[in-house]
């Protein structure tokens, strides 16, 4: 099926679906059906347009992005969810109650089944995958890269003899005895020559193990313990950051979420491994993260087997006080080794909501609390050099490979929702309508010191000159937004209203989003 006939295709059955979910949710209420369907039709119709918008733009009805069950369900769950919060919202807002909740979520519900059988049908039957479609390196070029793509996998098979001559005997040899020969041999090449005499091989989950050492300068600290099983981790590895000598080491591991998943899956049979996945992510995920339901998931789990991203491990590291040397996925596990470059930081916030303040640069180079809706997995704001050094920037200026941004931030910076608590910046005078982005120190220090001097002298903007003429690599963006500030001290009115109007056409017409 052409691409275009499959999305008109997709587009007329997903209307089919909701319409025939709303009408037997209608159908099984203990009233009359011509008082249910009128006066639930308004509900309907917001439901169905932002229920296709949002869908189109979430990937849900694009088949080269619908290659798996795992894709299948991701999609279709988040863009599913995104529609009935929205069009419950915008009911409340425009004080049109009175909805019968079993309508309305009985309806999204349903709707999101029927779609994921129809879908699981028709992946089986087609088995269809991007490439049978699409060149295999077209599709290299553009999918999303894994964590094994980006890091890569150790030799476990053995070590050379320049390392074998390096590292300490009784080290080596406590190494094997706690995890085994293989393993040792993937620990070792990443350690290399780092382990000595002043090493320490540990397999522990509480603090007071490690603030019981003997010694205060140890140059290397290996914990064979997943991190994933410790209780408070930041202190934890503060413990660590005291014992280990400046520019000494500290090597961790901890099971990814992208591994938990992985594994959860193959561990049971197709669909019914996605129903437990589902429940999982409930109680691991949801659950810690609000605050009536956050006992229930420590009465549930004891506060062990976290889950924790490969971006929040990392982060948690460089809020240590550690710099990551290396990274390396050892037997389904990610071993990570940082060096000692100072003293622990203060952390900006465990709870991590869903709305965040981030410090950005304003105007005369004060520092302003800009509101977005959070995108990044936690401790992500600690990484930002480091991804920056591991990817540089794609085109747009945005980071490469980012890996901070979880599915749910990928999708909504797609459609704009992070963007729209800056409203708040706008109503309290922090920021204009059009004008520079306001920028996170690491990213102000990519721009020229000229250019760095003036664009601090403006406020910043909503819509930054980016959407106007679309640069392509910081060079381009510099130059962009020289030219807006030329044009705006000759013209301000006129020049933040051709750039408005511009850039919305932009948005709306030229697929001008935010990755």
């Amino acid at each position: 099926m052409p691409k275009r006939s499959f999305q008109v295709f997709t587009v007329l059955l997903d209307i089919v679906i909701l319409a025939i979910s709303f009408l037997f949710m209608v159908w099984i209420k203990p009233a009359s059906k011509s008082h249910y369907l009128p006066t639930h039709m308004d509900f309907f119709l917001i439901l169905a347009i932002l229920w296709l918008v949002i869908s189109i733009a979430g990937g849900k009805m694009h088949r080269g992005k619908i290659i798996n069950l795992r894709s299948l369900f991701s999609r279709t769950i988040i863009t599913n969810f995104v529609s009935i919060s929205i069009a419950s919202f915008l009911l409340i807002a425009l004080a049109m109650g009175g909805h019968s909740r079993l309508i309305m979520f009985g309806t999204t519900v349903l709707a999101t089944f029927i779609e994921l059988v129809v879908g699981t049908v028709y992946l089986a039957v087609k088995k269809a995958s991007l490439q049978d479609y699409q060149p295999r390196k077209d599709y290299y070029t553009i999918r999303k890269l894994t964590e094994e793509d980006m890091v890569g996998q150790m030799d476990t098979n053995g070590i050379s003899e320049e390392i074998n001559k390096a590292v300490d005997p009784e080290v080596r040899k406590a190494l094997i005895q706690e995890c085994g020969m293989e393993m040792a041999n993937g620990i070792l090449n990443i350690a290399k020559w780092k382990l000595n005499g002043q090493s320490r091989i540990m397999s522990t989950a509480t603090e007071f193990n490690i603030s019981a050492l003997p010694e205060k300068d140890y140059n290397y600290i290996i914990n064979l313990k997943r991190i994933n099983d410790i209780r408070d981790l930041d202190h934890f590895l503060d413990a660590v950051n005291h014992k280990v000598r400046h520019g000494g080491y500290f090597m961790c591991c901890v099971e990814t979420k992208d591994l938990r998943k992985r594994r959860i899956l193959k561990k049971f049979p197709p669909v019914l491994n996605y129903i437990y996945y589902t429940g999982d992510f409930m109680i691991k995920r949801v659950f810690p993260k609000i605050r009536i339901t956050r006992w229930l998931y420590l009465a549930l789990t004891k506060g062990n087997n976290v889950v924790i991203s490969r971006a929040e491990a990392l982060g948690r590291m460089v809020r240590a006080g550690f710099s990551i040397s290396n990274e390396s996925f050892i037997n389904g596990y990610l071993y990570i080794e940082g060096k000692k470059n100072g003293s622990p930081l203060n952390v900006y916030g465990k709870n991590y909501g869903v709305l965040i303040a981030l410090p950005r640069i304003g105007r005369n180079g004060n520092f302003i609390r800009v509101y977005k809706l959070r995108t990044m997995h936690p401790y992500s704001e600690y990484i930002q050099d480091y991804v920056y050094g591991l990817h540089s920037l794609e085109e747009g200026g945005k980071f490469r490979n980012d890996f901070r941004i979880t599915s749910w931030g990928a999708f909504s910076r797609k459609v704009w929702l992070d963007e729209l608590p800056m409203l708040l910046n706008f109503f309290q005078g922090d920021m204009k309508l059009v004008g520079v982005r306001p920028l996170s120190k690491q990213y102000f220090s990519l721009y020229s010191p000229e250019m760095r001097e003036r664009r601090v002298k403006y406020k910043p903007g909503l819509i930054p000159p980016f959407y106007y003429d679309m640069p392509g690599n910081m060079e381009e963006i510099e130059a962009s937004e020289r030219r807006y500030l030329e044009a705006y001290d000759k013209h301000p009115v006129r020049t933040d209203i051709r750039y408005f109007s511009k850039s919305i056409i932009n948005i709306l017409f030229h697929k001008a989003r935010s990755n």
